[in-house]
């Protein structure tokens, strides 16, 4: 019988994820290196020129003004967690096999239980 290659495959350990994701701007880096790979495009008109509004980290289109958040229209949107808060529970889940349960993920994120929920079903949509 042929060896799963994805159940035996190697995991992210919690040093090399503090490493790569353990701040808010590698998490934001991160996010943006994903979501725009080849440099910010504007959702309304395509363009590619911007500038950054640093009070409320928007990015914003030169030829449109339309004002853009890095996490509008991603499973981030309409959260007050960090996005450090989001790919650590991302991490944990992925970690396992079983998944983990909601409870569980609240007290490793230092969140309720309810906050935990609510990450949760987020992961699973994309």
């Amino acid at each position: 019988m042929a060896r799963n290659t994805v159940q035996f495959q190697k995991g992210l350990s919690e040093p090399e994820f503090e490493r790569q994701f353990g701040t808010e701007e590698q998490c934001r880096a991160a996010v943006i290196g994903s979501r725009w790979p080849e440099g910010f495009v504007c959702p309304e008109c395509g363009g590619r020129q911007h500038s950054l509004v640093k009070t409320r980290a928007l990015f914003q289109c030169s030829a449109r003004r339309r004002q853009t958040s890095l996490i509008a229209r991603t499973i981030f949107a309409a959260t007050k967690l960090s996005l450090r808060t989001w790919f650590r529970a991302i991490h944990h889940m992925t970690q396992t096999k079983q998944g983990i349960s909601s409870i569980e993920l609240g007290r490793r994120r230092d969140v309720t239980q309810n906050t935990a929920w609510k990450v949760k079903p987020g992961l699973n949509r994309s």
